[in-house]
């Protein structure tokens, strides 16, 4: 050997530093051609090469052997580039009043395989942690993918950087426990390679939504959603969450939207944890919340299936006019460009679009000026996704590092 770098190896080395950068955008799918990723990226196209190359060596991407073009498009055919899908995966879990689940997910967002919903989430974390990465091994174990990372979604405001759930009020788990501290023990206890990273259920699939749903190309995303039981709210500023200073930031299910209606878990009443989630509307139609599935389930198939009936009609209005209060108050205060509603009120607003966003411009501001657009959640199981994006998080920040911690 003379020493000298062949041109492929001085071209990887400048755009190390751009492997992350273009994973995320071949993850988001912002550059489905390696012509984007070289515009995107502003680098040479020998570059761009090199590092979509290095992003295949490692099992991240797929490069498309066989450059094409889009019909009707002119110039120089482009290498089509895709997330591998036989790829390693991240190991995401979700906990809710009504037990948990757990997937694998590969980059994309693409949800490789899941176990059913399990039990009922007791009051001992430590044991529903437990159980909880005992599924997921067994789950990674059946599918025998390359784990990088585990990430966890729960109910409750996450505190930083302790990692304590600090009112995880659905659970029945004690104020303050220390969720991350057990959930990584569990991870190592169990040999799963890579980070254990737990955050807001919320939170989370806001992140996912913003990077592959709804909230896609968004700059101030505000998301609002119902869980199995509660309301919780997330904030995504330009591609990355608005968790505050430790952790703790819109706590939306606390604003008080009838100042004389329920009592709240949190002392106070009316709040719009329990004006507008899965209980709330199914009280307000007279139904009897049933053991048989989540009462995010009972509610929202009622909802659909008889929305005709007067008193489910009156129940969905009656939401409809308190979720879109609550809305308009965080209008006024965060002055998003994009909402998008999940659970429950994904489909208060497939009932009765024109009401809620009458409300919220009635309501707000810059409501009739601005018109900020209300939008359905697209992805079913968000919170795993965005569980998942926290595992993923690590390797699209340094691809190489990452993978070499995790074993890959």
């Amino acid at each position: 050997m003379d020493g000298k770098a062949t041109p492929t190896r001085t071209r990887l080395e400048r755009g190390r530093s751009a492997l992350g950068p273009a994973l995320e955008l071949v993850h988001t799918g912002r550059a489905p051609t390696r012509a984007v990723l070289t515009a995107e990226l502003g680098v040479t196209r020998a570059t761009a090469g090199a590092v979509a190359a290095e992003l295949e060596a490692l099992g991240l991407i797929r490069v498309d052997s066989r450059p094409g073009a889009a019909a009707g498009s002119q110039g120089r055919p482009s290498h089509r580039l895709s997330v591998a899908e036989e790829g390693p995966v991240a190991l995401a879990a979700q906990i809710h009043a009504d037990g948990f689940r757990v997937a694998l997910v590969g980059l994309g967002g693409r949800i490789v395989a899941t176990a059913p919903t399990r039990g009922t989430a007791t009051a001992d974390p430590a044991q529903v942690l437990g159980e909880v990465v005992e599924a997921g091994a067994a789950l990674l174990r059946a599918g025998g993918h390359r784990c990088v990372g585990v990430g966890l979604a729960v109910p409750s405001a996450i505190a930083e950087p302790e990692g304590t759930a600090l009112n995880p009020l659905h659970l029945a788990w004690p104020a303050g426990a220390p969720v991350r501290e057990i959930f990584a023990e569990r991870v190592r206890a169990a040999g799963l390679a890579g980070p254990a990273l737990t955050g807001n259920d919320v939170n989370l699939a806001a992140l996912a939504e913003h990077r592959h749903g709804a909230g896609r190309g968004a700059q101030h995303l505000l998301c609002v959603a119902t869980g199995h039981r509660g309301v919780g709210g997330a904030l995504v500023l330009d591609g990355r969450l608005h968790s505050g200073s430790s952790g703790l930031a819109l706590e939306v299910g606390h604003l008080t939207v009838n100042p004389e209606g329920r009592p709240c878990y949190c002392g106070s009443k009316g709040c719009l944890d329990v004006e507008a989630d899965p209980l709330a509307f199914l009280t307000a139609a007279g139904r009897a919340p049933g053991p048989e599935v989540s009462l995010l389930k009972q509610s929202s198939d009622l909802l659909r299936a008889e929305y005709a009936d007067p008193s489910v009609r009156g129940a969905a209005e009656e939401l409809i006019d308190r979720l879109g209060l609550g809305l308009a108050g965080l209008v006024n205060i965060l002055n998003p460009d994009r909402i998008i509603l999940g659970g429950l009120h994904r489909e208060l607003l497939a009932a009765d679009p024109e009401r809620l966003r009458a409300v919220v411009a009635d309501r707000s501001l810059w409501g009739r000026s601005g018109g900020v657009p209300i939008l359905a959640c697209t992805l079913d199981h968000n919170s795993l996704v965005g569980a998942a994006e926290l595992a993923w998080q690590p390797v699209l920040d340094d691809p190489l590092g990452a993978l070499s911690r995790s074993g890959g």
